[in-house]
């Protein structure tokens, strides 16, 4: 059965029937998480499981606001956490909860692990960023794409560039948008190396080819898919609840032996008796008393 972080269930959601597999890919920025859910997603399909992926601003609720607010520059940090995590707790219980009910493999694009990484970079209270997320449930694997800022630097110069939310500069006071990129990046992975460690993260060295990454993602989630909860242990004596008695069969007759026939014929009872009338039977005397009978008879002859 499911469980959540802190015992607390989203109203009206029972999780004792989430027979779906939840399955995180987790990293920081540009690291290849989007690249590796579609070649996941792919596969699995191919192997005949229905699947749902997900990932961050993309509830229905309030993914749109959160990047028509990020536009202009002005989310305080803890507005920006609070947006986030009313974003996932949309897609918890309108999608990933529902998906899980229904037997899908959820594969999302990050989690609350990110969301506690940006809030306590930020300086927040990790108590406090912890309690607003205790409703999460806990997935059935976490995979952590890990890569050195040293590698990550050159993936952004050459793809996106430097995005203002992704370098820190609503909150590192400085205009150098790459020392600032350099430096919140290099806060997130401590943090990520630190949630590793706690959660235990499933480890995976993100610098090589994207297909070698994937064939140690698919090796991992295979064990997830086959791992089943161990059956109820039942007493070596019990017997299932519809088990039929023994059918007890009627003890074999046993035909009588000519001498015991001879010694002890059977009594001589009429065929069918009118009702009410009495039955004589006639009872054969015993072998020595029918002989002196015969002799006093000859002899009063």
């Amino acid at each position: 059965m499911k469980e959540t972080y802190g015992g607390a269930v989203l109203p009206q959601e029972s999780l004792d029937d989430l027979v779906g597999k939840l399955i995180v890919i987790e990293g920081t920025d540009g690291v290849g998480r989007s690249t590796q859910i579609r070649l996941l997603k792919e596969w699995l399909e191919q192997q005949g499981h229905a699947v749902l992926d997900t990932g961050l601003s993309r509830s229905g609720l309030v993914g749109k606001s959160i990047k028509r607010a990020k536009e202009g520059h002005t989310l305080g940090r803890i507005t920006l956490s609070l947006f986030y995590t009313t974003d996932f707790a949309d897609r918890l219980e309108n999608e990933i909860i529902p998906a899980l009910r229904a037997g899908f493999v959820v594969l999302t694009d990050r989690y609350i692990y990110s969301l506690i990484a940006r809030a306590m970079v930020r300086g927040l209270d990790p108590a406090w960023v912890r309690n607003i997320h205790r409703f999460a449930l806990k997935p059935d694997a976490v995979f952590y794409l890990r890569i050195g800022v040293d590698d990550l630097i050159p993936r952004a110069v050459f793809t996106r560039g430097f995005d203002y939310w992704e370098s820190g500069m609503d909150f590192y006071s400085t205009e150098d948008m790459y020392d600032s990129f350099r430096r919140y990046q290099t806060a997130m992975l401590e943090r990520f190396d630190q949630l590793a460690e706690e959660f235990q993260f499933n480890v995976i060295d993100a610098k090589p080819e994207p297909a070698v990454i994937f064939e140690q993602l698919r090796e991992g989630i295979l064990k997830v898919l086959v791992s089943r909860e161990p059956a109820e242990a039942k007493p070596a004596d019990a017997k299932p609840a519809d088990a039929k008695p023994a059918e007890v069969k009627p003890a074999a007759k046993t035909a009588p032996s000519p001498a015991a026939s001879a010694a002890n014929p059977p009594a001589a009872v009429p065929a069918e008796a009118p009702p009410g009338d009495a039955v004589t039977v006639s009872v054969p005397e015993a072998g020595g008393a029918a002989e002196d009978r015969r002799n006093q008879t000859a002899k009063a002859r």
